[in-house]
């Protein structure tokens, strides 16, 4: 598995296994959860993306059963995790309106109860999880600057930031931003050519891209043409659909990062299946064509 360094002290598996539905398997015992991230590690997958909201709040105290029964993963494993969307559940069922708190009040108290819920002493990277129309970016980045220097945090980033909402935030943050994680998929190619990529790649940032595989579309609903070159690629390389759209993003010389999340043990077996799949130039923009509906000019 190939690896990307993020900051000086701190690199990723270049495939991350995402924790978002972890909280809503059938199976959430430390047990099973430990199974699930032992078969990420034996692929070389050791980064895992967590977030406060996912599982209505309660998907990290799931992983963190699982730490606390086997404290010999911990050191395994880089481990990612948001804040500042709160929503009407969870522990803030009490909230009357879904909305995002970059206060330093709310994103210190949010850290806090992440590092308890886990039951782990640091984290290994922090995200603003989306961008709050009300950040005060001077209050935001000196909170992340604290905590990076407190040690309850490796490296901070965002996620859904556009290029603007980057530089504010970075303006006001001695600590380099490390990450932004974005939407990118053969289902959003927008990223491709809307600056979001470029801006990230000019300046040597590393990207992670949620919903690799389009919340699942690409598996299930995926027809015509792009269904047509994807189970062709797949038939060539030996693997599934899956496995092309994740080497899609891989080919794309800015390093992405994909973050793929399943709560099926045997697909999460296969999750490394496309580091094996080296896309050509021509079969690459078979793909983007078919994404895109028409030729490109």
């Amino acid at each position: 598995m190939d690896r990307v360094q993020l900051t000086k002290d701190l690199d990723f598996s270049r495939i991350v296994y995402g924790m978002w539905r972890i909280g809503d398997a059938d199976d959430t015992s430390p047990a099973h959860v430990e199974a699930k991230i032992q078969a990420c590690l034996d692929q070389g997958i050791t980064t895992f993306d967590q977030a406060d909201i996912y599982g209505g709040y309660a998907a990290e105290d799931v992983l963190g059963g699982a730490l606390r029964a086997n404290p010999a993963l911990r050191p395994q494993m880089q481990i990612v995790t948001k804040c500042d969307i709160v929503a009407p559940m969870g522990r803030y069922a009490d909230k009357r309106v879904k909305y995002y708190d970059t206060s330093r009040a709310h994103i210190e108290a949010s850290v806090d109860y992440s590092l308890k819920a886990m039951g782990i002493d640091e984290i290994d990277l922090l995200l603003i999880h989306r961008p709050d129309p009300l950040m005060d970016h001077h209050e935001t980045g000196a909170t992340l600057d604290d905590l990076v220097a407190s040690g309850k945090v490796r490296a901070v980033g965002v996620s859904n930031f556009k290029p603007w909402d980057w530089e504010l935030l970075q303006s006001a943050t001695k600590t380099p931003l490390a990450t932004n994680q974005i939407e990118i998929s053969l289902s959003e190619i927008s990223p491709f050519t809307n600056g979001d990529i470029a801006f990230h790649q000019k300046n040597g940032d590393a990207m992670m891209a949620w919903s690799p595989l389009g919340g699942g579309s690409l598996m299930t609903d995926a027809k015509g043409l792009l269904a047509e070159r994807m189970d062709a690629l797949a038939s060539e390389h030996g693997v599934d659909r899956a496995a092309i759209a994740v080497a899609f993003l891989l080919r794309h010389p800015s390093k992405i990062l994909p973050v793929l999340g399943t709560n099926n043990l045997d697909r999460i077996k296969t999750l490394g299946a496309a580091m094996s799949v080296n896309l050509d130039r021509q079969s690459w923009f078979e793909l983007y064509e078919a994404a895109l509906g028409h030729e490109v000019a």
